[in-house]
């Protein structure tokens, strides 16, 4: 039985500070905030691919121009594709496909 993440919150991402390095906070379902050592949060998307299998990172944006509640949208609808055996980076880049707000 897999463990389960614990939800990402408004003051945790408004308080993550920049470190040494840089380190991710994860909201499960594949969505993580990137904290990167400049100052910036990026939400990133990890999933595998449906056909190679291999693990494979999609940027969204950034926070907070993109919101958690934005951000978990785009994840719903990246794991849909995923599902369907799709793989929503390549479909994004090959339908110029950008999430809806």
């Amino acid at each position: 039985m897999g463990t389960k993440a614990v939800r990402l919150n408004q003051k945790q991402i408004e308080h993550a500070k920049p470190k040494e390095k840089d380190y991710v906070l994860s909201d499960g379902d594949g969505l993580q905030l990137r904290v990167r050592t400049n100052g910036s949060r990026l939400w990133n998307y990890s999933y595998r691919q449906p056909l190679t299998k291999k693990r494979v990172n999609m940027g969204f944006g950034a926070f907070p121009e993109l919101s958690l509640a934005q951000a978990r949208k785009y994840t719903l609808e990246a794991r849909s594709l995923v599902t369907q055996g799709i793989g929503p980076k390549e479909h994004r880049e090959q339908q110029n496909y950008t999430f809806k707000s």
